[in-house]
């Protein structure tokens, strides 16, 4: 699971990678490498690159129609994120009622 974690951080940790997989979101369809890659102003190699990584940690699922590619948003990945933060969102919390008790007690 953490090999799984640390693709899924590596993917969105770049702000291209998360601007293009949010256009894909938004878009709530397939769009082509090329469409992505205009709305950027990087080379489309360097947009082929960030897809890669996005698809590395199933964020996104690519389909060849004819010399196109296109790209499918997938945000299921991002619930294992979730379960994953809420486990140290628990911990902070439980550590601050822990304090707080703590600190209730001492100054009474």
């Amino acid at each position: 699971m953490q090999d799984r974690i640390t693709q899924l951080f590596k993917a969105i940790a770049d702000p291209t990678r998360r601007d293009i997989f949010h256009a894909l979101v938004i878009a709530s369809s397939a769009l082509s490498i090329t469409q992505i890659s205009n709305q950027f102003e990087i080379s489309r190699q360097g947009v082929t690159k960030h897809i890669k990584t996005l698809e590395d940690a199933g964020l996104i699922h690519l389909d060849n129609q004819g010399r196109e590619r296109f790209c499918y948003a997938n945000a299921k990945p991002l619930k294992e994120l979730n379960k994953w933060m809420k486990f140290y969102e628990q911990f902070w919390d439980d550590s601050l009622d822990n304090l707080d008790s703590y600190l209730d007690n001492k100054t009474v």
